[in-house]
């Protein structure tokens, strides 16, 4: 049976739109009906009564989108602990810890407060992959069978879940942080209460901002997606380094003492030299995407670590990680995995990695970071052109022209957007006019070439 919602559900980070619009209490209800079939065809509830670990971020429509969720598995006979405010990570790590059949959580991440999203978790605490969630959406409302009496499910509130991550990341450490003082941003998001607490637990003094969400303002004006409220408060407070979460906690970027930005590819540079030294960087790999800045690149060269880029998108990271058993990879926006400690990006994880490689090497953030350089980039997006004919001769021609130019001192990366009819142009340069002019260049030949 084909969905019956209009269109496609499941996006690249399972289901997500505007809360009470796309993503009503019925679609999340009929969602959850429909994945608890899906995994029961499959066998994974076999031999037993499944359970299922349910977290929601700070979002007023989480309240609700939580109800339907959890009425939705109840009803299909699964057994629901619902862990309340928790971050992506945490209930990925409780569905592996408790050993449960499905994860759900309730979040839609960086985006503002009037979105929310959908995102199921197989056992384990893995995402669901690519043909799993096509099933569900296929089978969406179609007639079943209802189970009565004792087969319905029960719902509970399991109470200790925040504690156990908590102990989770700290357990994580080699070393404690004692003597060090960090500033977080929560983004009034899912680690309000859990990322400053580990931090205390761990042994650093805590300054935490952006940390009293009212449903309202999670993500607004702070958070990764807005560092400048980090940066004031780590000079204002003499912190030695600042760290700054998305909405669900699954990435963080960080601030030097001086207040300086460490970004995505700079905090991968400090931990893929951190895991290698610690015998843990399998293969002496890392992960990134084909966004990934080029002095990044060439930071890991200088280091003798070699890099496997993959498209854009954490997923795509994760397939290459699991592939071939890397431990170490991410994105220039911070979302960072460390497959030894967890299956999704930790912000919080993140940023006690690298608080701990500042107390075991005795530097300062921004001196870690200066293992990378990086070079100037500009994104230029054509909009209103053919982005499928991205392969056309004349096209081709000119940016091989351009990067000839550039003679390694530069690159150039052009590519289709996955969800709007536009092109981005990405230029690095050893300056940030020689980029701006480069990008211009080639985007007024996109727009020549592919003008629909």
């Amino acid at each position: 049976m084909a969905s019956s919602t209009g269109g496609r559900v499941f996006g690249t980070d399972g289901v997500r739109g505007l809360a009470n619009g796309l993503l009503t209490a019925e679609l999340a209800l009929d969602l959850s009906v429909a994945a608890a079939h899906i995994l029961g065809e499959a066998g994974a509830f076999e031999g037993h009564r499944p359970r299922a670990v349910v977290g929601r971020d700070t979002r007023l429509s989480g309240e609700f989108l939580e109800a339907a969720v959890c009425a939705g598995l109840a009803s299909a006979g699964v057994d629901v602990l619902r862990v309340g405010v928790l971050p992506t990570p945490g209930v990925a790590h409780l569905t592996s810890g408790l050993d449960v059949d499905l994860g759900v959580v309730i979040s839609a991440s960086h985006n503002a407060m009037p979105d929310n999203g959908i995102k199921f978790l197989a056992r384990g605490g893995v995402k669901l992959a690519d043909d799993v969630e096509a099933t569900i959406e296929s089978r969406l409302r179609e007639p079943w069978q209802r189970p009565t009496g004792a087969a319905i499910g029960r719902i509970s509130t399991y109470y200790q879940g925040i504690h156990e991550y908590i102990a989770h990341l700290v357990g994580t450490l080699p070393t404690g942080l004692e003597g060090l003082k960090v500033v977080v941003d929560c983004a009034h998001g899912a680690a309000f209460a859990s990322a400053p607490a580990a931090l205390r637990t761990a042994g650093a003094e805590v300054v935490a901002i952006n940390a009293a969400p009212d449903g309202h303002n999670i993500n607004d004006g702070c958070g990764s997606t807005h560092l400048e409220p980090l940066q004031r408060a780590v000079l204002e407070h003499g912190a030695d380094a600042g760290f700054a979460l998305d909405g669900d906690a699954d990435r963080c970027l960080a601030v030097d003492a001086d207040g300086d930005v460490v970004d995505g590819d700079q905090i991968l540079s400090i931990l893929a030299l951190t895991l290698r030294d610690r015998g843990r960087l399998v293969h002496d790999t890392v992960v990134a995407t084909v966004m990934s800045n080029l002095g990044f690149l060439q930071a890991m060269e200088r280091a003798g670590i070699r890099v496997e880029q993959t498209k854009v998108g954490d997923r795509y990271v994760l397939e290459a990680m699991n592939a071939h058993g890397y431990t170490l990879g991410g994105e220039q926006s911070g979302h960072v995995i460390l497959s030894d400690h967890a299956t999704t990006g930790d912000g919080t994880l993140t940023a006690l990695m690298l608080l701990s490689r500042m107390v075991e090497t005795g530097q300062g953030l921004g001196s870690l970071a200066s293992v990378m350089t990086r070079l100037p980039q500009v994104l230029v997006n054509v909009p209103d052109v053919d982005k499928a004919r991205t392969d056309d001769d004349a096209l081709a021609s000119a940016v091989a022209a351009e990067e000839a130019a550039l003679a390694g001192s530069g690159r150039v990366l052009l590519r289709p957007s996955g969800t709007e009819p536009l092109v981005r142009v990405m230029v690095e340069a050893e300056s940030h006019d020689r980029a701006r002019e480069v990008a211009e260049r080639l985007a007024g030949v996109v727009r020549e070439r592919l003008a629909l």
